[in-house]
């Protein structure tokens, strides 16, 4: 099958680069920026045709694979809609919009469908080898999502599918596992500094106990892998972990802690820790919230 893809930054860049690796024919590259586009046609032979992304008129492969910024996605299918020699199968790759996006290439006989890769891609080339292993989100036309399953499977990948109407709330959650893991991580180690660390050795300290937590989470579920102060349902700790939050940071920080510890008693609760000691910390926990406001 003859690919063409459309963007070519960091997630469109680690989709050439492993579709040519299980030996699709990436076809042809459209791009605004074509330094990015070269870097990524140098790792492809035969090298693939670089055009611009505001000249689509030379697109003719069977599939079409649309990786560009979310807000440019529909604009992208109109042109396309109106330059297509064939009528090809069209993905995008947002994690927040449905297939529905691409209505317009439908109402001319294209089979359309969505394909996102649930793992963090920070560079082309490097990403590319972390799509293998990596769950996908499947949806759209039955012969879309049929073809796009393959694909999935064929890079190493593993698809799963959702109704459409749910995909922004998919994309939510995934945000909440990537995106808010990290700037959680860096209020864990602003909290660090408080205590005399700089920026570079906090976040060395904490690696190793935030890999050994998502070891937990590989071989168990989350109420299981949660552990410390709540895990215990450690009143005197948590009073102690009030006491210093107050004193040293800042509201905002003590807010998240207390958000996060909510949610931890119900975790606690299912692991069976001590209900009146939860209790209490949820006592404590709801009045430090109140007096917050």
């Amino acid at each position: 099958m003859k690919i063409s893809i459309i963007g070519t930054g960091r997630l469109g860049g680690a989709l050439a680069i492993a579709l040519y690796l299980k030996n699709y024919e990436i076809e042809l590259l459209a791009a605004r920026n074509f330094e990015k586009a070269e870097r990524i046609a140098d790792f492809i032979a035969p090298r693939p045709q670089i055009v611009s992304s505001e000249n689509l008129a030379q697109i003719a492969s069977n599939i079409v694979f649309i990786t560009t910024q979310d807000s440019e996605i529909e604009t992208v299918a109109g042109k396309l809609k109106d330059n297509l020699s064939n009528k090809p199968i069209v993905f995008h790759t947002s994690g927040a919009l449905s297939s529905d996006v691409l209505s317009d290439l439908k109402s001319i006989g294209c089979r359309v469908g969505s394909i996102h890769p649930l793992v963090s891609v920070s560079d082309s080339v490097i990403g590319s080898g972390k799509l293998a292993g990596a769950y996908f989100c499947v949806e759209g036309d039955a012969e879309a999502v049929e073809i796009g399953e393959e694909i999935v499977r064929t890079i190493g990948g593993t698809p799963f599918s959702i109704d459409a109407k749910y995909k922004t709330l998919y994309h939510a959650s995934a945000v909440v596992a990537c995106g808010h893991l990290i700037a959680l991580i860096d209020t864990a180690i602003e909290m660090l500094l408080k205590c005399g660390l700089d920026e570079r050795d906090a976040q060395k300290i904490f690696l190793p106990l935030i890999k050994s937590t998502i070891e937990n989470l590989e071989n168990q579920p989350a109420f299981q892998s949660l552990t410390g102060t709540f895990a215990r349902a450690d009143v005197s700790t948590f009073e102690k972990h009030l006491e210093t939050l107050h004193e040293n940071v800042s509201a905002e920080i003590l807010e998240t802690y207390l958000h996060l510890g909510l949610r931890s008693l119900l975790l606690a609760e299912k692991q069976g820790a001590n209900r009146k000691n939860l209790a209490e910390i949820s006592d404590k926990l709801l009045l430090a919230k109140k007096n917050l406001k």
